[in-house]
């Protein structure tokens, strides 16, 4: 069987990993031959493709990014991308495709599947955000990333008595915030889920100092919202869409460190980790996942369960629809937000009021 690849929407460390799972184990197990599709949707809308076989993937395994580069291009906003997608895939010989990416580059794999196409999907998303999969590759490393960045900001935070803001990567979910946070001893963790009161978290870092502390450390996801809804305060919403509809985000953590200096007083700075979160080789555990990830959607292909998506439930590969992959963003389970909670100085998150978190 002749299969096609592609990785759609950011990169994230883990997808060489899938990639080399996918032509590994179809080349030795199954025979399959493979043809890469470059830059997401844009190169099998435009017929864009690079060879894919043992002599491509071979040391690709620790590398970061991906082989076959990615795009943000969303082929149904051309009115025949679709159909021109699916002849390309013919003209090329491949009987199916497997699309690796979050819940845009999916949702278009389902749009395909709804076309008569033979897709499979893998997901990628280093928000850990996509629904119906426990864990996605990627998001471990942005994790150990952020971790450290936010260890090595403590000393400095300390010898200035400064506020020093530490802004991740969490579009609608802040799962890599909240995860660094805990794991960095960040003394306040502000997430998309809930909506923060500026004021409090000025207040708190008063307590701070009021007590001998005179440093804090803030994490804050690039989603993160003021509690006033003012939009003004949520990152560069000049920057335009992609085309997928998405603001461009950034410079909440900026605005958060002006915010508390201007109500405290205190010396407060702002560190955007950004790309970093993206870049380099890919945890060990990321390498593992990804890899499992692949040689599931490779059996997948083989087993005709098509129009689905490989999902990790627990310590176990299966398949879920696709549809069900894109229905909702997932959002951090309350368990992990009372966890954070748990061991930061008091601050109202009211949790338990916000109807979009629940228990899984």
């Amino acid at each position: 069987m002749k299969i096609g690849v592609l990785t759609g929407g950011g990169d994230c460390p883990g997808l060489n990993a899938v990639i080399r799972a996918i032509v590994r184990k179809g080349t030795f197990h199954y025979e399959d031959g493979f043809v890469g599709f470059v830059e997401g949707w844009r190169g099998l809308l435009e017929d864009k493709t690079m060879e894919l076989d043992l002599s491509s993937v071979g040391g690709i395994l620790p590398r970061g990014g991906t082989i076959l580069r990615t795009s943000r291009t969303n082929p149904a906003k051309h009115a025949d991308g679709l159909q021109r997608c699916a002849e390309n895939l013919k003209k090329h010989g491949c009987e199916a495709l497997i699309a690796i990416g979050g819940d845009d580059t999916l949702s278009v794999a389902k749009k395909l599947f709804d076309n008569d196409v033979k897709v499979v999907g893998v997901p990628k998303t280093i928000d850990n955000d996509l629904s119906g999969t426990d864990f996605t590759f990627g998001f471990d490393t942005a994790v150990n990333i952020a971790t450290e960045a936010i260890d090595r900001v403590h000393t400095t935070a300390e010898a200035h008595n400064r506020v020093i803001v530490v802004e991740v990567m969490g579009r609608d979910s802040g799962w890599i915030a909240t995860y660094s946070g805990i794991a960095g001893g960040a003394d306040v963790i502000l997430v998309p889920e809930v909506p923060f009161d500026i004021d409090q978290v000025a207040e708190l870092i008063r307590q701070r100092h009021a007590r001998g502390r005179y440093f804090s450390i803030v994490v804050a996801a690039e989603g993160a919202k003021f509690a006033d809804g003012n939009e003004k305060h949520c990152g560069s919403l000049q920057a335009g869409r992609d085309d997928f509809g998405h603001i461009r985000l950034g410079g909440i953590g900026s605005t958060v460190a002006s915010e508390i200096e201007k109500r405290t007083g205190f010396e407060s700075r702002s560190v955007v980790l950004g790309h970093i979160q993206r870049g380099g080789s890919p945890s060990a555990y990321d390498r593992v996942l990804a890899t499992r990830y692949g040689l599931g959607a490779i059996d997948m292909v083989h087993r005709n369960e098509f129009g689905r998506m490989a999902a990790l439930r627990g310590n176990k590969i299966i398949s879920i629809p696709l549809a069900e992959a894109i229905a909702t963003n997932r959002k951090v389970d309350k368990e992990i937000l009372d966890a954070a909670i748990g061991i930061l100085d008091k601050l109202d998150y009211k949790v338990s009021k916000n109807p979009e978190l629940t228990t899984k």
